[in-house]
């Protein structure tokens, strides 16, 4: 396939290796370096809604997926729908799905610097040192990826001492995992290198009755990742990441009774195959500033089949109407991006040495590539979508005394849109967007930090690829977000105690909101037309706390809670038989998050880990009134730590609550109810437990 090339600005921030506990006490560094905008701060000085998840949480849950990980942060949900949930919502905004038509996303996912926005299924978590959400429009830094905020994940990065890791992990539904790391200087004072490898597997937690399988919505994951870290000299650096996933899950995970019992004759697929590299050039060019340039590049092959009707052939007598049903989504997806920006080193401040500054230039390009095989259709249904975008930014980080830092972010981005169909569906776009912030920043003293930011994000408009539309349903407009925020970070107690406090609130103007249309077919199955319409005005508000409490060396407690409040104050589906949502709560917005817990050190050797998570009841979908219900889960793991090896007996959702991770509630599908129209849902994670066992050299 064709590879296109664009220029562009280093869209990443760079991560610095976050202190972790250490291996026989709770004796830790209590502020880890993380990134804000374009210059590494402390997360005490980060004058922004972020999460880090540093390398010891991460460490504690390499065995866990992605989406498990951040869905313990304040405001951050997911939907699954698949075997793993493929798109992430921050604050309640983000996509839930994707089937015949394209999406934007509104939640970037940058891994290793690559950009994985449209492929989360491939993030896994062995080797990752340390994750970052940032929260609320990120206008300035992402431009049209960052409507909703960014989740970037860095691996560890290759040391000059010889480091290796080996794990292996057994557990219930046959899980099994094992990796392995291994880095350290491969050409002294030059060549820095790092390699890992992980494979995960389990049989899932379905079983096929009819086909007498336990394992058709089964985990099969391999992920190969490699770094280089070039050392031309004291003034220049190249960073290389490569990446290989290969992803081959089963997909078989709703029933016509909401149970874990398939009756399926045609279980799914959700594979994906992903190479990627990101290259990046740090050059400094003299005292005043460095350079920092990067290219990135992947290319992606994605299935996503499903047996529509979830039953098999003879399930149902003929008189009530039964049908058989298989769809398939194949797609290729290539995107390339390449950066190129100018930061202000402590001697190159301006305006008589007050204000930091940074300057770039942006560009992608991705496309993709869509077949789809149905048994409804006469003959596969293909289409190509390409975007181009180029954008400028920068921002001024101005001292105004020795305690009041202004900022000011400006980007304008050039976005353009190439739709075509076998439906002879032929759209282009071309629209100029911008976004931004501008905030102050209040440090009060060496332990607390106040601060106020109002940014702009956005969201460029797209196409709804069916011919059953009506021609204004076809396309639909760029969203913009008006997002305030206020904040304050602190310390306490000689440090023992530190907190993060965030309020804020939002404005959305043409929300984009996925609906559908819904109509029988002759022989009793359903025809299911899925569009993104804008809803005119819509609005949030809610609170993130994050708390840690170190009270002596052998405790760690910890809270993170998020309130969130969401409308819409207007919205007019062009579809006449939409349910009316006016004045609703959009969907994937659980009114509260939390997630309490502990680490308790029995022994020099021994720690005991526990927390409880939760969230609040949330629609599944803003064209229903189908709900999640409210849900708490307690995981708990008893670690052994001795010289380097580590023994780790965990257990998640120990009481074996049931609760939903996907849902849909405005179709029927069961010939034996008539196809009355039903809620459907897609259980998520029961009782899992097992060991992991680890050594590190």
């Amino acid at each position: 396939m064709k590879t296109k090339l664009t220029l562009s600005l280093i869209t990443t921030y760079t991560i610095l290796q976050t202190p972790a506990f250490a291996e026989n006490n709770f004796t830790i560094e209590l502020d880890p370096i993380v990134v804000n905008d374009f210059r590494e701060t402390r997360l005490s000085e980060a004058s922004t809604s972020i999460s880090v998840i540093n390398q010891d949480d991460i460490y504690d849950k390499s065995f866990e997926n992605f989406e498990n990980v951040i869905g313990q942060i304040p405001n951050v949900n997911f939907s699954s729908g698949a075997s793993r949930a493929h798109y992430i919502q921050i604050r309640g905004i983000g996509e839930r799905s994707q089937f015949k038509s394209p999406v934007n996303p509104s939640v970037g996912i940058i891994y290793d610097g690559i950009d994985m926005s449209q492929s989360a299924l491939g993030v896994t978590m062995f080797d990752v040192k340390q994750i970052e959400v940032l929260k609320g429009p990120q206008g300035t830094t992402y431009g049209a990826n960052g409507l909703a905020g960014v989740v970037k994940l860095e691996s560890n990065p290759p040391t000059k001492e010889t480091q290796a890791h080996i794990e292996t992990t057994i557990g219930n539904y046959n899980k099994k995992a094992l990796g392995v790391a291994v880095g350290g200087t491969l050409i002294k004072d030059k060549l820095l290198g790092r390699v890992s490898l992980y494979k995960n597997s389990s049989d899932g937690y379905i079983e096929n009755t009819y086909l007498n399988r336990d394992d058709t919505n089964n985990i099969d994951e391999l992920s190969a990742k490699a770094q280089l870290k070039w050392l031309l000299s004291d003034k220049h650096t190249v960073d290389l990441d490569l990446v290989h996933i290969d992803i081959d899950n089963g997909y078989d995970a709703f029933t016509l009774d909401n149970s874990r019992n398939s009756h399926a004759d045609q279980p799914g697929k959700d594979t994906q195959k992903t190479d990627g590299f990101s290259l990046k050039l740090t050059s400094q060019i003299n005292p005043q500033m460095h350079l920092e340039s990067k290219v990135s590049y992947s290319q992606s092959d994605l299935e996503y089949s499903y047996d529509e009707d979830w039953s098999f052939v003879g399930e149902f007598a003929d008189d009530l109407y039964p049908y058989s049903s298989f769809d398939q989504y194949l797609r290729d997806r290539e995107q390339t991006d390449i950066d190129i920006r100018l930061i202000s080193d402590e001697a190159g401040k301006i305006f008589n040495g007050s204000t930091d500054w940074t300057m770039g230039v942006y560009a992608k390009d991705y496309s993709e590539d869509l077949t789809r095989n149905y048994t409804y259709l006469d003959s596969p249904y293909k289409s190509k979508y390409d975007t181009t975008n180029q954008a400028v930014y920068g921002q001024l980080d101005s001292a105004l005394d020795d305690k009041f830092t202004l900022v000011t972010g400006l980007r304008v981005e050039s976005w353009e849109a190439k739709y075509r169909d076998s439906d002879s569906v032929d759209i282009d776009t071309d629209e100029t967007l911008s976004g931004g912030k501008i905030g102050l920043n209040y440090q009060k003293d060496s332990d607390m930090l106040l601060y106020t930011f109002l940014s702009k994000g956005y969201k460029p408009g797209g196409v709804n690829a069916d011919n059953s539309l009506s021609p204004e349903a076809k396309e639909y407009k760029t969203e913009t977000l008006w997002n305030l925020e206020a904040g304050v970070n602190s310390s306490h107690f000689d440090k023992k105690l530190t907190s993060r406090l965030n309020l804020f609130y939002g404005k959305r103007r043409d929300q984009q909101v996925k609906s559908s249309v819904v109509q029988p077919r002759d022989d009793g199955s359903t025809d299911y037309t899925d569009y993104i319409a804008n809803a005119a005005k819509a609005h949030y508000m809610g609170v993130e706390s994050e708390l840690n409490y170190y009270p002596n060396d052998d405790i760690h407690l910890f809270s993170s809670i998020g309130l969130l409040k969401a409308k819409f104050d207007k919205y007019d589906d062009p579809n006449p038989t939409a349910v009316d949502v006016n004045g609703r709560t959009p969907a994937q917005s659980p009114s509260y998050q939390y997630n309490v817990g502990g680490d308790y050190m029995l022994t020099d050797e021994l720690t005991l880990k526990a927390n409880v998570e939760g969230k609040g009841p949330y629609y599944f979908s803003n064209r229903h009134n189908a709900k999640a219900k409210a849900y708490s889960l307690i995981n708990a793991s008893l670690e052994y730590n001795i010289n380097n090896f580590t023994a780790s007996l965990w257990a998640r959702n120990i009481t074996d609550e049931d609760y939903q991770v996907r849902g849909f509630g405005s179709f029927g599908n069961n010939p034996a109810k008539g196809y009355e129209t039903e809620v459907y849902t897609q259980a998520g994670d029961p009782r899992t437990f097992g060991i992991t066992l680890g050594y590190d050299y």
